[in-house]
């Protein structure tokens, strides 16, 4: 189970450095074999699973009915734009240019662990959307408050 955040910085050539507690689980699950896809669901966002977990994914992604047009997207999304990644003998990543342009990862990025794969964000669109969420969270507990009668 992954969990925890890192900042990091991408070198010129989109090559990021795993986080030192994460390589001997990565060495023993996956014998450092990753696949690299779009989030489904977040901007800024890439996934990244080690080998066998990818694949019980794309399992699950391509069972789904290619008959319903939200299905075919969500196959094109993940499955269509995955890459296989290894970790280079300084423990680092490549991440392709397509997929660092769309998810707009520059220089920094956080890469996080999240149970079974990783998130690597933008620094800058993870911030904006912690901000966000935070000041939803209040105006919901706030409006929440207001209903109690004190």
């Amino acid at each position: 189970m992954f969990f925890g955040e890192t900042a990091i910085n991408l070198d010129a050539k989109g090559r990021m450095a795993v986080p030192t507690r994460y390589r001997e689980d990565l060495e023993a699950d996956c014998e450092n074999r990753l696949v690299l896809t779009y989030s489904a669901f977040d901007a800024g966002c890439l996934w990244l699973y080690p080998h066998p977990e990818w694949e019980r994914i794309r399992d699950e992604v391509m069972g789904l009915s290619t008959f319903n047009p939200s299905h075919r997207s969500l196959q094109r999304r993940l499955v269509g734009s995955a890459t296989q990644l290894e970790l280079d003998s300084n423990s680092r990543i490549l991440l392709p240019v397509t997929l660092r342009q769309v998810a707009g990862l520059d220089k920094r990025v956080v890469f996080m662990g999240m149970g079974q794969r990783f998130e690597i964000w933008n620094e800058d669109i993870l911030n904006q959307r912690r901000a966000a969420e935070e000041r939803e969270i209040q105006e919901q507990a706030s409006a929440e408050m207001a209903q109690l009668v004190l």
